[in-house]
């Protein structure tokens, strides 16, 4: 795993600043660092990486990598490589490293862009093509691995993270107040937008043509999950199905502990990361390492189901707590970290465990995406039921929706006003899940963001005209959360926990193997109206006892509530005082105000908006206000 940059610029942009843009990511990339750097007549071109080795140890691994007219920076793992190698080889290809790197560029090479439906992993790959003078930017297809980029005035850079386009004199900090519009809608920032204006985010499964000499750029999707449920569904007997998804399972899972260095894998206790230690530990004598984060408050913490599953399958188990300390002292890391406002809070326990891990193996393990993929969370099941509903509301309830200001409401009505509003539209499944699972309204986002734009956004929770072509509303739910919540907030805050520690982690569940399949499955086998992850638990009773398992769903949630309450009080006291609020000319003072005053008066219900809240101004404090 590893961290690149680099920049085309047709204006001074020197070695130096590709080495300063570059090594802004040593977090990612602490073992060795590459930089290839060319001055041509009307233009520099740089590419930059910072290495964390896992495969081929030796400096043979290193990058850039050159082949012909071709230079490679690449980040992630391409798990079948090695079958790629033998099959480049027969057709009179040699081989200089035991790299997926060299067989990238030479796959490319061979097959060019086509070669990428062969890469079974997660990449964000940039290949300079000297031949055709193009570079080309390939991001993975769930989107696991970041990938960004900034096109203005000419000057065009890419980056793992958008911190080392701060590293360049010529790099325009604009702010997006749309996208600030999802961050407070959402609590994250959905692709392709970022927080700045000119910088945006590649799309997962698309790849980017960035012509040089014309100064142009195009962008194709060549894979899309909606494409996947758009397939006609597999007629097959659910115990077929479950036999083989545990097929696909155990071949990702096998792809994924391929390393030169220790590998160790997250546990949680639930059903996912449980399924990913059982089937792994059941193939070897070895004790697998597992990592879990429990806290001090009960009603938070998992870490006794995690321990009662490593104590059954006998796994070498860790196991640290989160304190109101450690949650301060993260708290402080994240703008950096993060880089654009992120509201999740479950990234502190994860930078911990991220943290944690690293003290013990260089690679870990996660279970990310059981829940898109096989239907795992309660809101899917709370839309159908709601969906059901709407159909036999009597039309003349609609009589009562007038078109008023919302965010006038009090308490919590204003969000139900506006999830009650989606439920009559004309793809209302979609619809009633983004309301469902919204922080802020659009009516109260105006009233918070000063000169907010108005005009409506369009992101992957509006992709309707794709979606209507499911015929299922289950897999229409699936798909979208796989395209929001999986890419923009989970995998975001798994990727940045992890390489803060210089820590790689792997998503045995997001083969796309197992997701083409899964997605051509009968949505009633992956969870119905009394049952969620049905083919999962199928699986995981054929290893595991039920009574280690049968637990309500809890979910990585910290006792945020409790934080902000008592523990975070001198940080919130000194983020609202009005001296602050005033220095950042974005959101409304007396709006924020107002939310802060009626949190420390007890209302429960603006706690979550008043952490997006401080999450923006602590982000704003690092990456705006201050230089760097």
């Amino acid at each position: 795993m590893c961290g690149i940059s680099g920049f085309v610029a047709f204006k001074d942009s020197s070695k130096k600043i590709l080495i300063q843009m570059t090594d802004s990511l040593i977090h990612r990339g602490p073992d060795s660092s590459g930089y290839f750097y060319e001055q041509n007549q009307n233009n520099q071109i740089g590419l930059g990486h910072r290495r964390l080795s896992i495969l081929d140890l030796s400096k043979n691994g290193n990058q850039p990598i050159k082949f012909e007219d071709l230079i490679i920076v690449y980040n992630g793992e391409i798990y079948n490589f090695v079958e790629l190698k033998k099959e480049l080889e027969k057709l009179g290809y040699k081989f200089n490293s035991n790299t997926d790197t060299e067989v990238i560029l030479k796959s490319y090479h061979k097959w060019g862009l086509d070669a990428v439906s062969k890469f079974n992993g997660m990449f964000s790959i940039v290949i300079y093509d000297k031949k055709v003078n193009k570079i080309f930017l390939i991001r993975d297809r769930a989107g696991v691995k970041p990938l960004f980029y900034y096109y203005h005035d000419g000057l065009f850079m890419f980056s793992s993270e958008l911190k080392a386009f701060h590293k360049h004199p010529s790099f325009k900090k604009i702010l997006d107040k749309k996208a600030l519009s999802l961050f407070f809608q959402h609590g994250y920032i959905l692709e392709p937008y970022t927080i700045f204006t000119y910088a945006k985010k590649l799309r997962s499964g698309h790849y980017l043509e960035f012509e040089i000499n014309n100064f142009s750029v195009v962008e194709k999707k060549y894979w899309d999950v909606i494409d996947c449920f758009k397939k006609k569904t597999i007629n097959i007997e659910f115990s077929e199905v479950a036999n083989h998804a545990e097929k696909l399972l155990k071949s990702s899972f096998k792809y994924r502990m391929v390393s030169d260095v220790p590998v160790g894998i997250f546990l949680s206790g639930g059903y996912d990361s449980s399924l990913v230690t059982t089937l792994l530990q059941s193939e070897t004598s070895k004790k697998i390492k597992t990592f879990t984060i429990g806290f001090e408050e009960t009603d938070f913490d998992e870490s006794i189901f995690a321990k009662n599953i490593s104590d059954y399958l006998g796994t070498d188990h860790h196991q640290k707590y989160c304190t109101s300390s450690d949650a301060i002292n993260i708290f402080k890391e994240l703008p950096f970290i993060y880089d654009e406002p992120f509201g999740d809070p479950s990234s502190i326990p994860t930078v911990l465990l991220s943290k944690f891990t690293r003290e013990h193996v260089k690679a870990s393990l996660s279970a990310d995406g059981g829940d898109e993929i096989f239907g795992g969370y309660n809101k899917y099941q709370s839309v159908i039921k709601l969906l059901y509903f709407s159909k036999f509301c009597p039309s003349i309830l609609k009589s009562f929706l007038p078109d008023i200001d919302v965010a006038n409401f009090t308490k919590n009505i204003n969000l139900k006003y506006y999830f009650f509003q989606n439920c009559f539209v004309k793809d209302s499944s979609i619809s009633m899940m983004k309301a469902l699972t919204s922080v802020f309204t659009p009516s109260e986002i105006n009233n918070l963001v000063i000169s907010n734009d108005k005009n409506k956004i369009l992101s992957n929770f509006d992709v309707t005209s794709d979606l209507s072509q499911i015929q299922e509303n289950r897999n229409k739910l699936l798909a979208a959360d796989f395209k929001t919540y999986l890419t923009d907030n989970i995998l975001v805050k798994v990727d940045r926990a992890t390489m803060s520690a210089g820590l790689e982690g792997r998503d045995p569940m997001l083969d796309h193997n197992i997701i083409e399949f899964m997605a051509q499955i009968p949505s009633s086998f992956k969870f119905d109206k009394n049952n969620s992850k049905r083919i999962i638990k199928k699986i995981v009773n054929k290893y595991l006892p039920d009574d280690l398992l049968e637990r309500p769903k809890m979910g990585f949630s910290p006792p945020l509530y409790k934080w902000l309450r008592i523990d975070f009080l001198p940080i919130t006291n000194y983020y609202f005082s009005e001296s602050k609020l005033k220095r950042q000319k974005i959101l409304d003072v007396n709006y924020v105000t107002k939310l802060y005053k009626d949190f420390l008066s007890g209302r429960k219900d603006c706690y979550f908006k008043l952490w997006l809240v401080l999450i923006f101004l602590s982000w704003h404090e690092q990456w705006v206000e201050s230089p760097n």
